[in-house]
């Protein structure tokens, strides 16, 4: 991914939160064919070791056999992003532009099918995603679960490159970015507002004098 060095994500901590904040990924590999893709949630995991992330597939999904085939892979995280508008910037001879955030995690893959293994995955996106489904899942009839399972192929990515971009307007002014912040955080549009509430995250546009040394 191109990215310029003011746009860099520095610290795979940030890239990990920023993972688990937007957890619906799109899995890509290399195929005969040319690119697969998958959408899908996506359980990440922070060890001392690296980065996992685990989810699964439906059998019926011929990822699973592309994964096994050939182990690299790519999975991208993407975040709130928006159209920018010159209008925001004080000097006139400006073009648009397009904010956005997103992490490309390049990993190895295993696949596993094993009930065991898959359903240590499933609790993990279970705790994630809707914990007290976990109680319903556990009351299901057996013959249910384990036919359900035999219905999904479960895969662990172990991260060999993280690389993440947050594209904020941190090239522009504190005015021009004060300009895109306010332009943005009243949008219906979550993915715009959501641009706007990540840049003042990041302590982007004018900050106020009592806080510049916090």
């Amino acid at each position: 991914m191109y990215i310029p060095e003011h746009f860099r994500l520095r610290r795979d901590a940030d890239a990990v939160a920023f993972m688990r904040a937007n957890p619906f990924a799109i899995l890509i590999s290399s195929t005969d064919d040319g690119p697969f893709a998958t959408h899908l949630p996506l359980f990440v995991r922070a060890e001392e070791e690296g980065v996992l992330l685990h989810g699964h597939v439906a059998k019926a999904n011929p990822h699973w056999r592309y994964l096994e085939q050939q182990a690299q892979c790519l999975t991208i995280f993407h975040g709130p992003h928006s159209y920018i508008s010159p209008s925001n910037y004080t000097a006139r001879e400006s073009v648009p532009t397009w904010n956005y955030a997103a992490v490309h995690v390049y990993g190895e893959a295993r696949i596993f099918s094993s009930q065991e293994d898959l359903r240590e995955m499933l609790h993990e996106l279970m705790a994630t995603f809707e914990p007290a489904y976990g109680q319903q899942w556990e009351g299901l009839s057996q013959t249910y679960r384990e036919n359900m399972l035999r219905q999904i192929v479960g895969f662990e990515i172990v991260a060999t490159k993280i690389e993440g971009k947050f594209k904020l307007s941190q090239n522009r002014t504190r005015q021009d970015q004060a300009n895109v912040i306010a332009s943005l955080e009243n949008a219906d549009d979550s993915a715009v507002s959501g641009m706007a509430r990540m840049m003042k995250e990041q302590r982007l546009g004018k900050i106020p004098p009592d806080k510049e040394g916090e």
